[in-house]
């Protein structure tokens, strides 16, 4: 099939969108991160949350639709052991030696460590607990900090991997292509009141840690979306639906997230009996839930119909952002957390404070890159990137470039 540059530009957005939305935790006020700024802004709830709803199940989707689109390459068995070394070595080389910086910059501003980095660094390689604690993981001794998403969809590929005979199967293809036939309003409302039913009933009781053993709440939410990316991948008339679709999706997605955040600024905003008594009485929390899992939902149908529609061409930018995805993801905390780290004395004011912030970030990861970890031999399995010589083959496929679809050869 032809190279589907839409999903590979969507990958590239959708990580860009992490640099502004990891920079953003440091300002955001009211929610936890590794270091905060003194300059914290209570609006910024707002984009973010527009953000975060739907940017992790976009890109456990997109996963799923890499294996959909190169599985059909390779035996099950190679395509397991090269998907493992193109996520396990670099999961374990980013905690060992890249996010190590982050925990040593949040120690030092809870006032729990005071040596420089070289004696933590050399402390935190013992690979023992901390009793002293002060930064995230230090009960376990280690940390992967923003690197989780590497170690969740390990498991989660392969045991697709492991339910891929059973998909292949008759009764598995008449199953998915039941499931896949349901168009329209069960398109959008079956998978919504699935994340509903998540939101009234299991996030309640395991809140997300990202630790993965704990975390049954997004193990609900992203094994159904990278399952779905895996089934629609070659799918042409699912595809064609959601381009039929997607306005009217992208309608109902502006309009759901206009509901959530228009009720949580009116609970935090409006005085106690500003409300009439009628109205007190509806079961607001409800309806805000049902309004988030509508936007979850449709927010990814409508981003991936316009995807197909405006993005499915090959830019001449593309394959060299496409190669720079998997450095940058692994760089760009371990940028953002020492720059507020050494910017904050300096008490600068909060916009310039920012911009140096996400500038120094992208200067940052786009030199390391390109000079330093896409020339050495060395450096690029640990970064995720192929061979350089099979770096050099011109792709005639999409996924024949995608970190999150093709291990190296």
């Amino acid at each position: 099939m032809p190279r589907r540059h839409d999903i590979d530009a969507l990958r590239v957005f959708a990580f860009a969108l992490l640099i502004l939305y990891h920079a953003g935790m440091v300002y955001v006020a009211d929610w936890g991160f590794h270091i905060k700024s003194g300059y914290q802004a209570e609006w910024l709830q707002y984009p973010m949350i527009f953000l975060s709803r739907w940017r992790m199940p976009l890109l456990f989707a997109i996963s799923g639709m890499a294996i959909g689109l190169s599985l059909h390459k390779r035996s099950l068995a190679g395509f397991a052991l090269l998907r493992s070394w193109r996520l396990l070595l670099p999961l374990a080389f980013g905690m060992l030696l890249v996010v190590p910086v982050q925990a040593w910059c949040e120690a030092v501003a809870n006032g729990a460590w005071q040596e420089g980095f070289g004696a933590f660094l050399w402390r935190y390689l013992q690979l023992r607990p901390w009793p002293e604690g002060g930064w995230t993981g230090a009960d376990y001794g280690v940390t992967w900090n923003h690197l989780w998403y590497l170690a969740y969809l390990w498991p989660y590929t392969l045991g697709l991997l492991l339910a891929v005979p059973l998909l292949r199967s008759a009764p598995g293809r008449r199953a998915c292509d039941w499931l896949l036939a349901r168009r329209g309003a069960w398109l959008v409302l079956v998978p919504a009141l699935y994340f509903l039913a998540l939101l009234l009933w299991l996030a309640p009781r395991y809140p997300q840690t990202h630790a993965f053993t704990d975390d049954w709440y997004l193990h609900a939410e992203y094994i159904p979306v990278f399952l779905f990316g895996y089934l629609v991948a070659r799918n042409d008339g699912f595809w064609e639906e959601l381009v039929r679709m997607r306005r009217s999706t992208l309608a109902i997605a502006l309009c759901a997230i206009s509901v959530e955040l228009l009720l949580r600024a009116a609970g935090r905003h409006l005085p106690p009996g500003a409300v009439p008594a009628a109205l007190a009485q509806l079961p607001w929390h409800g309806i805000e839930l049902a309004a988030r899992a509508l936007y979850t939902w449709t927010a990814l149908l409508a981003i991936f119909g316009w995807a197909r529609v405006l993005l499915d061409r090959p830019f001449r930018w593309l394959p060299y952002a496409t190669e720079a995805v998997y450095p940058w993801y692994i760089l760009h905390q371990s940028l953002i957390v020492p720059i507020v780290f050494a910017l904050i004395p300096l008490r600068l004011g909060g916009a310039l404070e920012a911009a140096l912030v996400v500038a120094g970030t992208i200067a940052g990861c786009l030199l390391l890159h390109e000079y330093v970890i896409r020339r050495s031999a060395v450096l690029r399995p640990l970064f995720g990137l192929r061979r350089r010589e099979a770096a050099g083959r011109q792709p005639s496929r999409w996924t024949t470039t995608s970190w999150t679809a093709s291990p190296p050869r």
